[in-house]
């Protein structure tokens, strides 16, 4: 069969995402069109090279050896692409996951980052937690996140990379009537016998609450059990209402109605917050994202640990290291 005269780069998108994902269904959603659509484009990209692409079974999606060729020369033209819609202002925007609404580290380099590349687009999402977000990273459904890259699961890290922005002091959210709430600070000690929220039974920020419990381990606090999953300010503020428990926090946690948030010290634990992306991102606002990173947590001094700070070995190992 003779060669093409040309081929629509959505073809090529189509069969480089599937090749990437392995899965159908996975590689549809990451590019946002229906299944029956990906696998039309790429039945008419085979016909149009005349070479079968992929071995499909009911169990699973392998590359043949003419995708195998294939797959190197379909991402060098689709670079090719994005370079030259990026060189004519026509990139795609960038987006980038600030976790919840309100919290300061990310929105602080979010801003900065659209300081440094004023002519490209970067977009904030809010994915509540970083490891849901890690999937939305390696599906190619947002670009960055952050959060604490230690608590997740090894084979999720395994396709990702980070850069460490911040070793944030938490803190702990309390009712107003609570007998802590006086104090300017609160003693980890002064904690022992209260049962305290970090998100137990949430899907989407296990790395948060296993953070929990290694700070409370011997220290006779609790993490409280699941609740029902509170979406929005309001509902969450209503559900820790009925339940009165103290909420773990970061010492930047934007302020609710009825609550003070008080540092915790004695010591003063720290969440430990990288810049996480999916290896092999390409996209000409990733780097003025990674510079705003270094920027901002120059200034604010971020990556000094105080005297006596609290932080599990691992992560510490983990923050030493930069991608």
């Amino acid at each position: 069969m003779p060669a093409p005269d040309h081929l629509d780069p959505r073809l090529l998108r189509a069969f480089t995402t599937v090749a990437e994902e392995l899965h159908f269904t996975r590689a549809a959603a990451r590019l946002y069109v229906a299944q029956q659509a990906l696998s039309r484009d790429v039945r008419r990209l085979e016909r149009e090279l005349g070479a079968e692409l992929f071995v499909r079974t009911t169990r699973q999606v392998t590359l043949t050896a003419d995708g195998e060729r294939l797959l190197p020369y379909a991402r060098r033209v689709l670079q090719a692409q994005d370079d030259l819609l990026a060189a004519f202002g026509q990139a795609r925007p960038l987006l980038v996951d600030l976790n919840s609404p309100g919290l300061v580290t990310g929105r602080l380099v979010l801003e900065r980052a659209r300081e440094l590349a004023p002519g490209q687009e970067l977009m904030a999402r809010y994915e509540s937690g970083l490891t849901y977000a890690a999937g939305e990273l390696l599906a190619g459904r947002i670009d960055a996140s952050f959060g604490r890259f230690a608590g997740l699961d090894p084979a999720l890290r395994t396709g990702l990379a980070h850069q460490p922005v911040r070793y944030e002091p938490m803190a702990v959210v309390l009712p107003e009537s609570h007998p802590l709430a006086p104090l300017p600070e609160v003693p980890l000690a002064a904690l022992a016998g209260e049962t305290v929220y970090a998100g137990a039974g949430n899907p989407r920020t296990p790395e948060w609450t296993d953070l929990a419990h290694r700070l409370f381990e011997s220290r006779g606090i609790d993490v409280a059990p699941p609740v029902p999953l509170a979406v929005g300010e309001e509902e969450f503020q209503r559900i820790m209402g009925k339940t009165g428990n103290p909420v773990l926090a970061v010492v930047s946690f934007p302020a609710m109605a009825s609550t003070v948030v008080r540092p915790l010290v004695e010591p003063v634990p720290l969440s430990p917050v990288s810049l996480v992306w999916r290896k092999g991102l390409v996209h000409p606002a990733f780097d003025a994202l990674r510079r705003a990173v270094s920027q901002v947590a120059a200034e604010n001094g971020w990556l000094r640990r105080p005297a006596g700070g609290w932080i599990p070995a691992a992560d510490a190992a983990v923050m030493s290291v930069r991608n």
